[in-house]
Formats: C-alpha cells, structure tokens, sequence
C-alpha cells in the first residue's frame, strides 16, 4: 500500500505507517524521503517558497472522488528526514514517533484536507489520529 523511496539512512518502520495509512484509506501511496536540500527544490517548484520544509503533499489528481475499480494511487508524500531528526531531539520523541507524525500530517493533506483554509477539521482529524495512534503531539497540534 506505501510504496517507499528512501533517499536516506533515516530508519523507517513501515508497517506501523501502514497502518496508519490503512485507518484512512485503501488506496496507495508514494513515500519519499529525502534531504532538506532536496525537499527545498520541491518546495521552491510548487509553492514559491524557497526554503526546506518538513512535509509536501502531492495529491494525484484523478476524476475519481471515491475508489475505483482502478486502484488509483492516492498520491505522493515527501518527508525531510532532516527535519525528522531535528524536531524528534526538539521535542524529546523518537524519530520514529516524528516521522509518523509528519506522515499523518502529509497523508490528511493527501485526502483533501487543509488547515490553512479549514475552521479546525485537519486540526480535529490530526488530535484524533494521534490519539488512536498513542503519538505525541504533532505540527498544527503543537502550534495551537
């Protein structure tokens, strides 16, 4: 279901992201990660921002709202593991937990929704995943 592409020796325990991923969707899922070099370029092609971020969401986008008999692939997240292991000693949690956390952030930005522009739908469905999921506090969580 997580297809992964790991551009780094960050470790990444795939199976407890799948299940993450398969609490919210069935669909597949591209996971990169790479470097805040890397992630940077990205973030200054598709956002105009021209600095490295923890976690870029790419949707794929299909005519399809629901799963299909076509096995759409949901779309692509891409994590700094940088930024992982920096904000795991940030906030005294494992890289493990952190990773987790910005996958959840990525993959609910994947399935549509946005805290930027949302009245605290992402922010509720985050605190919820987190809690099922017994993980420390995350992004928008931690910025409230």
């Amino acid at each position: 279901m997580i297809e992964l592409d790991n551009q780094t020796t960050l470790n990444v325990d795939i199976e407890a992201l799948e299940k993450i991923a398969q609490s919210l969707t069935n669909r597949e899922i591209e996971l990169i990660i790479t470097d805040n070099e890397n992630i940077q370029e990205l973030n200054r092609e598709y956002r105009d921002r021209d600095n490295p971020t923890d976690v870029l969401s790419f949707p794929l986008e299909t005519p399809f709202t629901e799963q299909s008999v076509f096995d759409i692939p949901l779309g692509t997240i891409v994590i700094s593991a940088d930024f992982v292991r920096e904000r795991a000693k940030t906030y005294g949690h494992t890289e493990q937990d952190e990773l987790k956390l910005l996958f959840i952030h990525g993959l609910l930005h994947l399935l549509g929704y946005d805290h930027e522009t949302d009245e605290g739908e992402m922010r509720q469905k985050e605190r919820e995943i987190i809690e099922e999921f017994g993980l420390p506090s995350s992004l928008i969580i931690r910025n409230d």
